[in-house]
């Protein structure tokens, strides 16, 4: 909230003039989203803003009658009810209006829960109930309060994943979720009368939020904050460093990340930390079969950190509208990885959409001589004429990685990009070049192939696209190898 009737979202700022502008024609259908979501009522300095949010409150009541508008779907509705509670379990008193208002959302809410998307947005729709439930008194609040908990009991152990994991794989969409859990342990912990009977949840939602957490901070880069795999940017959820300390504070445990491998199986992923190099890899579904819409066509792809920065990254998550930034950004060749025949390894489509999709199988982690060393293969290009496999051995030593991809079957054309952090300028000699980054310097070595440095773009938050470069590799046969080495 910039002002009394200005707002930025998204690395987007407008104004909120008139009450048409609630549903503003030509606004990104997510800016719109944040602008009813009410976040602001509690940010960090929003003490300063009191007077401010209690007309944007009555403003919003005003100038959104029940069921009209962006601002009455089931999603906002969801975030704004938790908002509004927990505007006032801070202080601040509701209007009779607005106390009024919020009954008339939940009970609006309860007829129109997202069974249709499931996923987050279901998580979110039971979570307002529950904090409805437990704001208000009375049969109507016990029934939102039940029917809330009966959707966490069965949603919680569905989207959470043996390994802590959130079941569709983004790392953003994983931190909105844990924060979710944080949030329904701190209203148990702030207001246990309204949890009689729900002991056993709740002590299943600390112990999960605990694994979430181990997870997340396995999906880390050293600078805390995520990595980019499926649907991920900076900026939309809380940051690693904000949950953990909201974590402590709840008494969930935090565990640090320390040298070695963590192989979160149940997901996909695996994470090597080794002498200052943190390697993220994806070998791992798009996400539940039934609900892939915030998928990439990613697998096979990773990031690398050295010395504590970014230097390999994939090129995040910009934007949801439908159109050629979307499509590109979910993209096989928006990743770090292989792509084949000029098609991506899932068929991602329209903004939220997924075809026949890549399925990774052959997955190895395994300690060898030189190092640690990731296998794993995928059959997203077996429906291509040739029938064509990629398979990718990643070995990280000491101060070196060694990435070695092989083709099995026909492929008309393979190319593997490798994207550069903006951060890191690149140079190109006979063979291979040199990387600067952050004042570290690294040498790479690109054999079996025909190389070309081209000209990239690295989206780390939305609305916000940085230049870098991608070295872009045109295999000549069914095997290329990558070498990068930053020993002194």
């Amino acid at each position: 909230m910039v002002s009394a009737t200005r707002f930025r979202f998204l690395n987007e700022e407008h104004d909120l003039e008139g009450p048409g502008h609630w549903n503003a024609p030509g606004r990104a259908k997510l800016w719109l989203y944040n602008l009813h979501y009410f976040d602001d009522l509690n940010a960090a300095d929003a003490e300063r803003r009191v007077a401010a949010h209690e007309r944007l409150i009555a403003r919003w009541i005003a100038e959104n009658p029940p069921g009209k508008g962006v601002g009455w779907e089931p999603y906002p509705v969801s975030l704004r009810i938790v908002n509004w509670v927990k505007w006032a379990a801070c202080g601040h008193a509701l209007s009779p209006d607005a106390a009024h208002s919020l009954a008339r959302q939940a009970r609006y809410l309860t007829r129109r829960l997202e069974y249709h998307l499931l996923g987050n947005h279901l998580f979110a729709n039971a979570k307002a109930l529950v904090f409805a439930g437990a704001f208000f008194a009375g049969p109507e609040a016990d029934r939102w309060m039940r029917r809330g908990m009966e959707i966490l009991m069965r949603e919680v152990p569905e989207q959470i994943l043996s390994d802590g994991g959130h079941f569709e794989r983004s790392p953003m969409y994983h931190a909105i979720a844990l924060e979710d859990l944080l949030d329904l342990v701190n209203l148990a912990c702030a207001g246990p009368g309204a949890f009689a009977g729900w002991a056993r949840e709740i002590a299943l939602w600390r112990d999960t939020a605990a694994d979430m957490l181990r997870w997340l901070l396995a999906m880390c880069h050293p600078d805390e904050e995520i990595s980019f795999f499926n649907d991920a940017a900076m900026g939309v959820a809380a940051s690693p460093g904000e949950l953990i300390r909201y974590a402590r504070r709840l008494g969930v445990p935090v565990a640090a990340q320390g040298d070695g491998v963590s192989w979160l199986n149940a997901s996909g992923y695996v994470r090597v930390q080794k002498h200052g190099a943190v390697l993220i890899a994806d070998l791992a579904p798009v996400g539940p079969d039934y609900l892939p819409g915030h998928a990439h066509a990613d697998v096979l792809s990773f990031e690398l950190s050295v010395n504590g920065r970014r230097l390999l990254v994939n090129s995040g998550t910009s934007c949801y509208a439908g159109g050629a930034q979307r499509a590109w950004e979910r993209s096989t060749a928006a990743h770090n990885t292989v792509e084949l025949d000029g098609q991506s390894s899932s068929e991602v489509w329209a903004s939220f959409r997924v075809a026949r999709r890549a399925y990774p199988f052959d997955v190895e982690v395994a300690q060898s001589p030189k190092g640690i060393v990731i296998e794993g293969a995928h059959d997203g290009y077996r429906r291509l004429r040739g029938r064509p496999v990629h398979r990718r051995r990643w070995l990280l030593e000491s101060e070196r990685l060694e990435i070695e991809d092989r083709i099995e079957g026909r492929a008309a054309r393979a190319i593997s990009r490798l994207y550069l952090h903006p951060e890191a300028s690149v140079v190109q000699c006979p063979g291979g070049g040199h990387v600067q980054a952050a004042g570290a310097r690294a040498r790479w070595q690109a054999l079996g192939g025909d190389v070309s440095l081209r000209t990239a773009w690295w989206h780390p938050e939305f609305g916000l696209s940085l230049p870098s470069t991608r070295i872009e590799t045109h295999m000549r046969g069914e095997r290329t190898l990558f070498r990068l080495d930053w020993r002194e």
